[in-house]
C-alpha cells in the first residue's frame, strides 16, 4: 500500500471521503477546512500526491500557486475579511498535519488571534454556506 491508498486528501480528490468543494480543476482541488481557524478556512491541494514542498513537481506547485491566489482573491470579496494569512507547512514539527501538499488559506480579522490549525470541527452547514459564497464570486 503506497502513501496515496491512506491519504485524506488523494481520498478527497478521489471522492471517497466528501468536502466542501469551492472550486476544482484539472490538477487542484479547494476545500473548507474541517476545523477551520476562523471562518472561510480554506485549503488549496495539488491533486498529484506529494508530501510537502520539497516532494511537490514544479509544475504541481505552480498550479496550486495559481489556485490559491484565485481563492484568495474570491474569499477577499466573498468575506471582506481585514487580511488573509496564506500558510504552508513542511514536516510535522513545522505544524504539518496531513502528509499531502497543501495551503491554508486563512481570513483574518483586525485584532483577532488565532492558531494555523482550528481546535474543532466547524459546523457542516456554516462550511457548506461559506464554500456556496465562495464559489459564487469565483463563477463571477
Amino acid at each position: 500500500m503506497n502513501a496515496r491508498d491512506n491519504c485524506i486528501f488523494c481520498k478527497i480528490v478521489r471522492g471517497t471521503i466528501p468536502a466542501h468543494k469551492v472550486c476544482e480543476d484539472e490538477h487542484t482541488l479547494a476545500f473548507m477546512d474541517v476545523s477551520p481557524a476562523s471562518p472561510g478556512h480554506t485549503l488549496v491541494i495539488s491533486k498529484a500526491h506529494a508530501a510537502n514542498l520539497l516532494e511537490i513537481a514544479e509544475a504541481d506547485l505552480l498550479a496550486v500557486a495559481r489556485t490559491t491566489q484565485r481563492v484568495a482573491r474570491a474569499i477577499h470579496k466573498a468575506l471582506a475579511p481585514d487580511g488573509l494569512r496564506i500558510g504552508q507547512f513542511n514536516g510535522a514539527a513545522a505544524g504539518q498535519t496531513v502528509l499531502h501538499y497543501h495551503v491554508h488559506i486563512v481570513p483574518m480579522q483586525e485584532g483577532q488571534r488565532t492558531g494555523a490549525h482550528g481546535r474543532t470541527p466547524g459546523d457542516p452547514e456554516e462550511l457548506k454556506a461559506l464554500a456556496s459564497r465562495i464559489r459564487e464570486v469565483l463563477q463571477d
